[in-house]
């Protein structure tokens, strides 16, 4: 088991790691708008959703892994309503590869932001 730590997305805001790579897989932690010294990204869900995929995609490439290995995605959103427009900045970052993907509309979110997305992925 190894832990992934990247300085191009944010440290754990908690007792977690960014990413953990076991038996060929990487599991991240799910990702907010927060930019990589973590301070919060202000703006809307589109803007959110944006910074939040950068992140993923650092831990990612850290990892040795990409978007295009991704198996599964988890989207936490505060709103439903917010679906169309992640769904939408979702598909600029996942165009020919389409892993497997929930949606869950949640109460709140860690630092009342609007979405939140975890990944898995081949190494």
């Amino acid at each position: 088991m190894e832990v992934i730590l990247t300085p191009n997305a944010p440290s754990a805001i908690g007792p977690y790691s960014q990413a953990i790579k076991v038996n060929g897989m990487i599991y991240t932690s799910g990702q907010i708008a927060l930019n990589k010294d973590g301070i919060l990204i202000e703006g809307d869900v589109e803007t959110q959703t944006r910074q939040v995929l950068e992140n993923l995609k650092e831990v990612l490439k850290e990892g040795g892994s990409s978007f295009e290995r991704v198996i599964k995605s988890t989207i936490y959103l505060s709103n439903m309503d917010d679906f169309g427009v992640v769904n939408s900045v979702y598909g600029e970052y996942f165009t020919t590869h389409l892993p497997a993907r929930s949606t869950v509309a949640v109460k709140t979110l860690p630092k009342n932001v609007d979405v939140e997305i975890d990944l898995i992925a081949l190494a």
